[in-house]
């Protein structure tokens, strides 16, 4: 079975449309989990009237404490072998989970290629991961650009990867969002932790990181 976790802020603009892309997969064992970080629009209400109709879907809310708190409590709800994040404005294609499932064997987590973004390398949405592999990992709370440090600690435990040629996952770009802005603070802080972890980190873990944060650098400067 594959668990969606998809943690919800005021989305209610995008909510049914990322559920019904959610509910049309073509393989029959899914679970959702919507997990309600103290929305103050409809989309608790929206995400309860979901989990009403269909059994597959599960709603939960927790007091506002940011997205990647919403994941990691999604992640202690999730039953399935597998599991996939989805951001509750985003929709899939129906084939998205039969597409990834067939090209897993072997391998800790399959990613298929998305539309180009700035932070393509590192978000977590678009891949399909082994829950096993994820038991020991979690999203950094009350951080901004959680999901660099994220990824970041997948590769440092060495999991393994498939990318397959395929673009199956809608982004939806928001103006205001809160990586379309700068954050100087945050970011001093995301590269801090990364520079942490590079003294813990073997050879391979110190050049993941490097890397890791000269890309950072970078984008930081254009922005």
């Amino acid at each position: 079975m594959i668990s969606f976790i998809v943690p919800i802020y005021n989305a209610e603009k995008y909510l049914n449309a990322c559920v019904q892309s959610l509910l049309a997969q073509t393989v029959p064992e899914i679970e959702i989990i919507l997990m309600d970080d103290g929305s103050t629009d409809g989309s608790g209400a929206l995400a309860r009237e979901w989990a009403k109709k269909d059994a597959r879907v599960h709603a939960f809310r927790q007091i506002h404490a940011g997205q990647s708190a919403a994941r990691n409590n999604g992640m202690s709800h999730a039953r399935g072998e597998f599991i996939a994040f989805v951001d509750a404005d985003d929709r899939i294609e129906p084939d998205w989970c039969a597409r990834h499932l067939a090209a897993i064997d072997g391998v800790d987590y399959v990613q298929s290629e998305a539309p180009r973004n700035k932070y393509q390398y590192t978000v977590v949405w678009g891949r399909l991961y082994r829950r096993e592999t994820l038991a020991n990992l979690r999203f950094e709370e009350g951080l901004i650009y959680e999901d660099i440090l994220f990824s970041v600690d997948l590769w440092l435990i060495g999991a393994r990867c498939r990318t397959i040629n395929y673009r199956g996952y809608h982004y939806t770009p928001c103006p205001n969002s809160t990586t379309s802005r700068p954050h100087p603070e945050a970011q001093q802080r995301m590269m801090q932790l990364l520079r942490e972890r590079a003294h813990h980190a073997d050879c391979r873990g110190k050049a993941i990181i490097w890397y890791t944060l000269l890309r950072l650098k970078i984008h930081f400067l254009r922005q």
